[in-house]
């Protein structure tokens, strides 16, 4: 009984020992593999180690800074702060007083009490106060401190920061504020270049997350992004837009461009839009689009540049050959000038460019070039194909080639569209003695780390369209454009410099197969000096609100000439000689000539080459058009009313709407206007004595560049009338 009671205890020892052993086996087992794998049920083992002994901080990387061509700041990375309040009273300092603190906070922030009393009141660890209280400057952090309140901590974050607000914003572009995302602009096409990459520190801890002493670091560096320098001078880029927005609020346009290029280089030394925007309230964007890349239109009168070189080039310009202004029959289309296609008589193919004749430019098109001439040189100044800026979302252009009437509408600017960046790069050619060059921005990319230049703009030229003996006869014939007494452009003339421009105006279709009557986009290109130019600067207004005495290229001027201007003394392009300078460059200083003797104020006035208008016979001056101290440049007129007892009604046909206007300022009697333009027909008429009248009427014939009839629209060009400049 014992022996079996023996076994038994036996047999029960070894299954016990036999279940150890696979236990022991299987744990050893685990154990091994645990060992080998370091992993448990999907958990690796060394990194939970490592997070539970270790600790990692990021290490920002900088976001890289735009600057201009002089190392101004134009986009940067900058700390901002953010409000944290703490609202859990287990903390040493949380907001005890909700409605001090919210009462306090309201008055910096600018945000209601109320609302900022209920997120002070709810049931939170911690709360953010809205977007008032995020991303602020140092200046408003430092407001919000000064209140000295409980609870209130500040969090530092990297922001996005443009130091001259609405500047060259469409150029630059923008950032969401924290840096997240690349909007538009350089800031987006570069974004690649300016971007950074976040590093990071890693080191030993113990228990309470205290740093072990003399613990091992491992530091993975940040990437800084690169910086970018453009060639934009601020100086000039200021000038632009303290001008176009002066001309804003004067003249209220539908929108406004600029460029300025560096001549000889193509560099790009300020570009501007409106309507702007300013990158740090992005929110209340109007408009996206740099038009002086990403919008083509016709660009009216400044074609008849490149019209002008491709003749001169091919050798059958003669300037001084004479033909019939007014109109020009082509095929079973009618071109016609744009003094309502009155035109000026026989007049020099020269004269016509002055004044901007259609039939000039269509004759010489049609009879001299021939079709395929002209597209030719389309193609050389590059109009169908983008100019390769270095910016985003640039058009091309779209010319019209589909009929003969194409080539004449396309050589004086209607028909076919282009961009004003196109327009810069041709001129280029005409002041670069025939050597084309692509427009750029960008000077160069600098490693911000090493310093090293990864990226160079240079000069690049994109052909020669025209040999150098041609553009310097274009240029010259240019410059008379703005001393010639009838030429279009004398409003842009700048004293002391030798200018050469031409004038434009763009009509704008309507939609239905015809152009919008009375709205233009008015423009002006011009070099300077004329002899070698330096800077080219291109200026277009989109249907500026007019008054009845003003013209189209009022804006146009005033922002030409003063950017222009600023330009050439900011590049130390000194002025021409005194005896170089065009007579019509000069302008006299008026005085107050009331009471002075007519006839010695008449030949005093005569010797600035002003246009002294008359009124009555009288030994006396009673009255003058414009006040003492006003600047007038040679050829402008000048009304006079002197103390004649009967004076006569002037003859005022194709006096302009200013004229008119400071016409009725002089005499004191009210002028009924009807139309647009220039004086067609007046009543009374010239001679008419000026007692007792009670008004005058007056018909303004439309300021038309352009009216090409026809029966069958063929295209944009082909319509029943086009509209141009004067």
């Amino acid at each position: 009984m014992a022996e079996v009671k023996n076994k038994l205890i036996t047999r029960r020892a070894l299954f016990f020992l036999f279940i150890l052993t696979i236990v022991i086996v299987v744990l050893f087992s685990r154990f091994v593999y645990i060992q080998a794998a370091k992993e448990v049920q999907g958990t690796d083992l060394e990194e939970l180690l490592e997070k539970r002994w270790s600790e990692s901080r990021t290490i920002d990387g900088r976001r890289g800074t735009i600057y201009d061509r002089n190392g101004d700041v134009l986009a940067e990375e900058i700390p901002s702060y953010t409000i944290i309040a703490i609202l859990d009273d287990r903390f040493e300092e949380y907001v005890s007083d909700v409605q001090e603190t919210a009462e306090k906070l309201s008055d910096v922030l600018e945000v209601d009490a109320d609302i900022l009393e209920n997120q002070l009141s709810r049931d939170a660890v911690q709360v953010e106060l809205g977007p008032q209280a995020k991303n602020m400057s140092f200046e408003k952090r430092q407001q919000v401190a000064d209140l000295e309140l409980d609870g209130i901590l500040f969090r530092e974050d990297p922001k996005r920061y443009y130091p001259k607000q609405t500047f060259a914003s469409h150029i630059i572009g923008y950032t969401e504020r924290d840096m997240s995302t690349a909007r538009m602009g350089l800031e987006s096409s570069l974004d690649e270049y300016l971007q950074q990459t976040n590093g990071e520190i890693t080191y030993k801890k113990d228990g309470r997350s205290r740093r072990l002493v003399n613990a091992e670091e491992f530091i993975e560096e940040p990437e800084n992004g690169n910086d970018v320098f453009l060639t934009i001078d601020s100086r000039i880029q200021m000038a632009i837009e303290q001008t176009m927005s002066q001309v804003d609020e004067e003249y209220n346009p539908e929108r406004m461009m600029a460029i300025v290029a560096n001549a000889k280089t193509g560099e790009i030394l300020g570009m501007s839009n409106r309507p702007s925007f300013n990158p740090n309230q992005y929110e209340s964007i109007e408009n996206y689009t740099n038009y002086s890349i990403s919008s083509r239109f016709e660009p009216g009168s400044t074609m008849k540049i490149f019209t002008l070189a491709a003749a001169i080039e091919e050798g059958v310009y003669q300037g001084e050959n004479t033909y019939q202004s007014g109109t020009y029959e082509v095929l079973d289309k009618t071109v016609g000038d744009h003094n309502n296609r009155r035109g000026w008589g026989e007049i020099t193919f020269d004269e016509g460019f002055q004044r901007s004749s259609n039939v000039a430019f269509s004759k010489i098109a049609i009879e001299d070039l021939g079709s395929e001439k002209v597209f030719n040189y389309i193609n050389a100044f590059g109009f169908r194909d983008p100019t390769g800026i270095d910016l985003p979302n640039e058009a091309t252009g779209l010319i019209a080639d589909n009929y003969r009437i194409d080539a004449a509408t396309t050589s004086f600017g209607q028909g076919s569209a282009i961009t004003p960046i196109q327009q810069v790069q041709a001129a280029t050619a005409i002041a670069n003695n025939g050597e084309m060059v692509e427009p750029f921005i960008i000077d160069r990319i600098v490693d911000f780390d090493t310093g090293n230049v990864e990226y160079q703009g240079e000069r690049t030229i994109k052909g020669e369209p025209i040999s150098e003996v041609t553009a310097v006869q274009v240029r010259e014939l240019m410059e008379t454009v703005i001393t010639s007494e009838v030429g279009t452009g004398r409003s842009f003339a700048i004293e002391g410099f030798d200018v050469a421009g031409k004038t434009g105006t763009a009509q704008i279709p309507d939609g239905s197969g015809s152009y919008l009557r009375g709205e233009n986009i008015y423009s002006f290109i011009g070099m300077a000096p004329t002899k070698e130019p330096e800077v080219i600067v291109y200026v277009a207004v989109d249907r500026p609100e007019l008054e009845p005495h003003q013209v189209g290229s009022e804006p146009v001027s005033m922002i030409f000439r003063q950017v222009m201007e600023q330009s050439l003394q900011y590049l130390n392009i000194a002025p021409s000689d005194e005896d170089e300078v065009s007579s019509v460059q000069e302008s006299i200083e008026l005085e107050d000539y009331q009471g002075k003797k007519t006839e010695q104020v008449v030949e005093d006035l005569t010797n600035y080459d002003l246009s002294v208008i008359v009124i009555g016979d009288g030994e006396k001056v009673v009255r003058q058009s414009h006040p003492e101290g006003d600047q007038l440049m040679s050829g402008e007129k000048f009304i006079l009313l002197t103390d004649d007892e009967q004076p006569l009604v002037p003859n005022i046909t194709n006096w302009s709407s200013r004229d008119i206007y400071l016409l009725g300022e002089v005499t004191g009697i009210p002028i009924d206007v009807n139309g647009v333009g220039f004086v067609s027909e007046q009543k009374p008429s010239a001679g008419t004595d000026m007692n007792n009248l009670d008004r005058i009427i007056i018909e303004l014939t439309m300021d038309e560049e352009t009216n090409v009839d026809g029966d069958d629209p063929v295209d944009s060009a082909d319509n029943s009338e086009i509209d141009g400049e004067e």
